[in-house]
């Protein structure tokens, strides 16, 4: 996993070059939005229980053939392994937020998540909407401005938007 430094540094060094003053920008516009970002991460860290239980909750109540005898979130066992994953997923999106990077996200939990899902019959299309409920429960409460740095966090939201589209669309 490369962090935002590392990463345009690594670029730039493929190509030998300097880096340019657009790259230098970015850096330095990153930095001074730190303090969201750990604002960020720190508030759906915080409340990752809640996220992912509400979360499943909500999928169930729309879905309820899959808490019902034969469906694929059906005995504890089975419940269990499904919050479980979705607790995965969140935490690797706390660590693509932190880092300004997917590539942890991709790496150590989307890639061959779809397939493994496949092979266990899981129901992708299920997943990716539990994990867009956990986005809707993370922006709701990232994007409380009580008790943390202010300024426009647009930008932010949507990046950890994309974090988790990108994982509702690897699952799906």
């Amino acid at each position: 996993m490369l962090d935002a430094f590392a990463k345009v540094v690594s670029q730039a060094d493929a190509r030998g070059e300097y880096l340019s003053s657009a790259q230098l920008d970015a850096l330095s516009a990153m930095v001074a939005d730190g303090n969201k970002r750990m604002d960020t991460v720190n508030r759906i860290t915080g409340n990752s229980s809640a996220i992912v239980a509400n979360a499943a909750r909500s999928l169930f109540a729309e879905q309820p053939g899959l808490i019902a005898p034969g469906g694929n979130a059906y005995t504890n066992r089975r419940m269990a392994a499904c919050l479980r994953d979705m607790e995965i997923i969140l935490r690797y999106i706390t660590y693509a937020i932190f880092a300004g990077d997917s590539s942890i996200l991709d790496d150590r939990c989307l890639n061959g998540l779809r397939e493994t899902y496949l092979a266990l019959g899981t129901p992708g299309a299920s997943v990716a909407v539990g994990v867009n409920k956990m986005k809707d429960a993370a922006l709701a409460i990232a994007n409380d401005t009580n008790g943390v740095t202010r300024g426009d966090c647009s930008s932010l939201m949507s990046e950890v938007s994309s974090y988790f589209d990108k994982a509702a669309a690897a699952v799906g």
